[in-house]
């Protein structure tokens, strides 16, 4: 398998790298009431990062949206695994090689080193889709869920 991230890198992000990163999952979400989270952590638990991913989004509520329009980017950094994990509601109306072509672009970055330029542009695209079928309305504009990424337990 390639190599997506360093081996002896701890803290993978700097400081600024995690402001653009909350940034952007700030700014994905200022148009749509759907909500985008990000979580690392060292290894994937059980070796699927989609069951993971659909764990760890289960655990932090993601599936509590009003219209079930979260998604979680997953990254286990030891594992060297990625996964987009989409609740019903957006996962239904958007085409799955979209959600495939998001997680090849993050590999793409990744390989270069540019974790967290992948991470923004994935964001970006993700926002955009959630805008088209979710736009923020009057009724619905309240941030649901914290912007920052979510480390798990090394």
């Amino acid at each position: 398998m390639f190599s997506l991230f360093p081996k002896k890198a701890i803290n993978y992000f700097s400081a600024d790298e995690k402001e653009r990163i909350r940034t952007a999952i700030h700014a994905a979400e200022k148009n749509t009431s759907g909500e985008v989270r990000v979580f690392m952590e060292h290894y994937c638990k059980h070796g699927d990062p989609v069951a993971r991913a659909a764990e760890v989004f289960h655990n932090l509520k993601m599936d509590g949206t009003a219209d079930r329009n979260g998604t979680l980017i997953y990254i286990a950094t030891s594992h060297k695994r990625l996964a987009i994990y989409a609740d019903t509601g957006i996962y239904a109306l958007v085409d799955k090689d979209f959600w495939q072509n998001e997680l090849h672009e993050m590999q793409v970055h990744f390989k270069k080193g540019a974790f967290a330029d992948g991470l923004v542009n994935v964001i970006k695209e993700i926002g955009a889709k959630l805008t088209e079928h979710f736009p923020a309305s009057e009724h619905v504009s309240k941030n649901e869920m914290p912007d920052e990424l979510v480390f798990g337990k090394r």
